[in-house]
């Protein structure tokens, strides 16, 4: 049994890293459950640490929506840029990644120029968007890298 849980808790956390690039897999939250369960079964971790990885999870998914749409408005964004984006990365997730990160770029970008402005303007907000999401990305592969060296160093600690 013990193998079992720590081959599902590795298997977990691979998902959860990967779930940081291919959207519709929630990356860091994978990780944590792997993190929970070799906690429970191995007592791998303490329970402090166990609260602050769900509070960092917790942070960083609320982050993961909110930083492409704040680097929007931070350079210009409408209402209509931040509402297509969210049009076209959910368009894009068939195509995924990269269909999701195109699909938010043209939706910021269309967004905009529906609203009213410029191209130049709607590029520069587009181009935000994009760069938020690459943060956002990069943000969660860090965490979910990190928890998924925890895992591994809990597995193979134990064995």
């Amino acid at each position: 049994m013990d193998i079992f849980i720590a081959v599902i808790s590795i298997l977990l956390a691979v998902v959860g890293v990967a779930g940081c690039v291919f959207p519709g897999l929630p990356g860091p939250p994978f990780n944590y459950v792997a993190l929970t369960l070799l906690y429970f079964r191995f007592g791998s971790f303490s329970a402090s640490f166990m609260w602050v990885w769900l509070g960092i999870v917790i942070i960083i998914s609320i982050l993961d929506y909110y930083i492409p749409i704040w680097t929007a408005k931070k350079y210009g964004a409408t209402r209509s840029g931040i509402i297509g984006s969210i049009i076209g990365m959910l368009a894009g997730m068939i195509f995924t990644p990269i269909g999701m990160i195109a699909g938010t770029i043209i939706g910021a970008i269309a967004g905009d120029m529906m609203a009213g402005k410029t191209s130049k303007e709607a590029m520069r907000s587009g181009m935000a968007t994009f760069f938020g999401t690459i943060a956002s990305i990069g943000l969660k592969l860090v965490f979910a890298g990190v928890m998924f060296y925890y895992a591994l160093k809990a597995v193979i600690t134990y064995f």
